[in-house]
This record gives structure tokens, sequence and C-alpha cells, in this order.
């Protein structure tokens, strides 16, 4: 178990040192008042403790992400460890430091807001219509799971099961966040953590080999690992969703130094679930093997259902019950809340958007093309989030990189996840059975073009802030 807790440690290590780091670059001001002050509407800007914000902003942006992602990048073997700590500390947690971060400093703005401001009014509009869409497929996916399972275990028909999450889904998007999400949210964020500790606890003392890294198994055969895993394990390291999320939770801080607690720290947990359900992917089923055979069996849900209730028994059986119905959905809610904000943000700039008969008009168009969407395959779903998602996240750290640039601080910690990242977008549409499906040397090819043509941007913007440095210090002096 030496690279299982290895990779925790790394990962407590990650939040201790490197986290601090990030805040220290970024520039905190305790004495700023943050929009949940001056702003406050008690619908989405209101004041909320940072212990508070943290489990809200875990439960909003986890979900089954980092155990269903973390269970399917099993089958890359241990070196889904190494992912898994590596994009937490690096590149996730900075990603959703940033996204929350900027979102406060700038009164609330949400993800689309941010972009036009740093990348320019064309990338807004793209990432308004992708970042829509990416929500609506989440809310979509997050919830036919539920609903089936609902309706196997109940006399209730899984359209009529549709409809009572579906009604819950408005409920939460239009009331006030500390009607429903401010209250159950960090309760349930605490059971998905319990649920993780639960699992790693029982994994630990069940006898069961886990597998170590090493030179014979680094590579998981005929599976490539660039760019597959990268988009495979996305809320266990890395996820766009996050910065769709960050800026609900932004409009609720009372100071800017809970960011580092509510947003970084939030990142390294759900990163501690995936490593726990990871390992317990590869450990359970002994190898990668057993794991395929059960996925291709019981797909994701089997699989979490067989090992909570094997390892954990009637509890197990309880808690996965519980995950598989209630964890989708807190995710599917805030999905839909969060398009609600960007459409709104998108309309104030023509008319006035207060009052709850507006936001409920412009609530309910969103959900119709979601509920559609949820009858349709969840596997199918699911293959167009993963790419989708990974996207968004270049973007938002292109835009934190563009920020930093800006006010000439250490740009590279945003930097240089962001040419990771773009790297892997790019060559992964290409790639990928749901996109081009080309070949895999073709596809690497053309994705490092683009990855090169991103990169010589991004030299440019240096150089270009540079020079701005330089007049400004000429001007000084």
């Amino acid at each position: 178990m030496i690279t299982f807790f290895g990779a925790l440690l790394f990962l407590i290590l990650g939040y201790a040192f490197y986290s601090k780091f990030i805040e220290r670059v970024f520039g905190v001001d305790d004495n700023t008042p943050t929009p949940a002050y001056t702003k406050r509407d008690n619908l989405d800007f209101m004041p909320m403790s940072w212990w508070k914000g943290n489990l809200i902003q875990l439960l909003n942006i986890a979900g089954l992400g980092p155990i269903y992602g973390a269970v399917a990048g099993a089958l890359y073997g241990p070196v889904a460890f190494v992912w898994i700590v590596v994009g937490s500390i690096f590149a996730g947690a900075v990603h959703d430091y940033f996204s929350g971060m900027m979102s406060m400093r700038h009164g609330g703005a949400q993800f689309p807001t941010l972009v036009g401001r740093y990348l320019g009014k064309h990338m807004k509009l793209f990432i308004n219509g992708l970042s829509l869409v990416l929500m609506l497929l989440v809310a979509a996916a997050f919830t036919a799971g539920p609903a089936q399972l609902i309706s196997q275990i109940s006399p209730i028909s899984f359209t009529v099961a549709l409809g009572l999450i579906f009604f819950y889904f408005i409920l939460a998007t239009i009331l006030p966040i500390n009607r429903v999400i401010g209250r159950i949210y960090p309760l349930l964020g605490g059971i998905l953590l319990f649920m993780a500790i639960a699992v790693a606890v029982a994994l630990v003392f069940s006898g069961k080999p886990m597998p170590n890294l090493t030179f014979s198994n680094l590579h998981p055969g005929e599976l490539p690992i660039w760019p597959l895993l990268m988009v495979t394990i996305s809320c266990g390291a890395i996820s766009g969703f996050h910065c769709t999320q960050s800026p609900i939770v932004a409009c609720t801080m009372k100071k800017e130094t809970d960011g580092r607690k509510i947003f970084y720290g939030a990142m390294i947990i759900e990163g501690v679930i995936a490593l726990i359900w990871a390992a317990a992917g590869m450990t359970f089923f002994s190898g990668t093997e057993g794991l395929a055979a059960a996925l291709a069996a019981g797909g994701p849900s089997g699989v979490v259902n067989e090992i909570s209730i094997s390892l954990l028994g009637t509890l197990g059986g309880i808690l996965a019950i519980f995950g598989v119905i209630i964890l989708p959905i807190t995710t599917g809610d805030t999905a839909l809340r969060s398009s609600r904000m960007i459409v709104t943000d998108i309309l104030s700039n023509f008319m006035d958007m207060k009052g709850k008969w507006k936001i409920l008009l412009v609530t309910i168009p969103l959900g119709i093309p979601t509920f559609y969407m949820a009858t349709i395959d969840y596997t199918f779903l699911w293959r167009y989030v993963g790419w989708t998602n990974q996207v968004v996240a270049t973007v938002m750290l292109w835009t934190a990189t563009v920020y930093l640039l800006r006010n000439f601080k250490f740009h590279w910690i945003a930097g240089i996840p962001a040419s990771f990242m773009t790297g892997v977008v790019s060559s992964y549409i290409f790639y990928a059975p749901e996109g081009l499906n080309m070949d895999y040397q073709l596809s690497m090819i053309i994705g490092s073009c683009i990855t090169l043509a991103v990169l010589l941007w991004y030299a440019a913007q240096i150089i270009k802030y540079r020079g701005l440095k330089a007049s400004d210090s000429e001007y000084a002096a």
C-alpha cells in the first residue's frame, strides 16, 4: 500500500504548502468587503461560514464524479494515483481557487463573464454556449441514474421519478441558497466524505493486496494513458464543471482568506475521495482485468454497490443506495442553478432580472431540454460530458493565466497546467470514439500542432505584459 499512502500524503502536503503559495500569489485582503455583504440579496448573495462553504463546494463539485470517474480510471492501474495527485494539487485545486476568488473579486461574476473580461468577447460567446451545454449535460446525466434506481427499488415509474427530481431541481434553483443548499448540503457533504473514509479503512483491513506503482505496471497495455486518463478521471483531478460551481459559493464568502479553505481545500478532499475509490476498484476485484469484467457486467453503479456492501455490510448497502440516488441529484440541481445564474447574468445587460417570477421564467426553459436529455442513455451522455468538461477547465486556466499576467504576478502557476490541458483536449477530440475517431499517431500530431499554436500565443502575451510592466516602471521612475 506504499503508493496509495504516499499519494495520500502528497495530497495533504499539497494543501499544507502549495495552497499557501497560491494564496500569496493571488494576494488576499480581509479588509476588502466581499460580495456577500456588498451585494446581499438573500437569494444568491449572503454570508456563510467557511466550513459550510467548503462542504457545499465539495458536494457541488463532487456528486458521484470522483467515485464513478475514479473507478473507471482504475482500469489504468496504479498510474491513476499519480494523475489524481498531480492533477489535484497543481491543476484542479489551482483552477478551483482562481475560479472562485476571481468571481469574488469581480462581484460574484459567473465564469463566462470572467472569460470575456480576460480572453475577449468572442471567447465569451463560445464559452457561454459551451458551459451551458456542459451543465445541462451534467444535470441530465446525474438525473437519469437516480431515477432508474428509484424505479427499480420502488413502485414509482422512471418517468414519475424523473418528474419528482426535476420538481426538486426547480425549487432548489429558485429558493434562497440558505433554504436548501445551505442547510442540508453540509450534512450530505459530510456523508460523502464519511462514505469514502469508511471504504478506505475497510479496504486497509480487508487483507486484499493493494497494487503499488512499478515499472512493469506503469503502462496499462493497450490503453493509451495520454490523453484518455486525463479525461476519464476529471472530477478527482481537474474538472471544468467546478468553475461553473465556484461562483455559487464565492457569493457567500465572509472574507478573502476563506477562499483557500473553501476552494483549494474542497478540491483536495475530492482528490482524496477519488484516490480511495480508485484504490478500491484496483484492489477489490484483484486487478484491472477483474475490474473491467465487473464494469462490463454492472457498470459503475454495480461496482460501487458491490464494493460498499462487501466491505461495509448493511451500512455499505445503505450508503451505496444513498450515494447513487442523492449525490448525483445534488450535483444536478446546482448545475441547473449555475445555468440560471449565467443566463440571468446575460439578460441583466438588457433588462431588470430581479424578482422570483423572472427567475422562474429563466429556470423552466433550461429545465425542459435537461428533462428530455435525462431520458437518453446515461453512458451516451457521459461520453460528451468528458471532453466538454476538460475544454471548460482549460479555458478557465487560461483566464487565470491572463489575469495573473495583467496584474504582473507569477503566471506560471496557471500557465503550465493550462498548457498541459490544452494538449489533452486538443489530442483527445481527434482520437476519441465520440470525437473524430482518428488514428492515434495522427491525432497526437494534430493535437501537438494546436498546442504549439496556443503556446506561441502564450509567449506573445508574456512579451506583451512584460513590455507594459517595463513601460510602467519607466513612467514611475
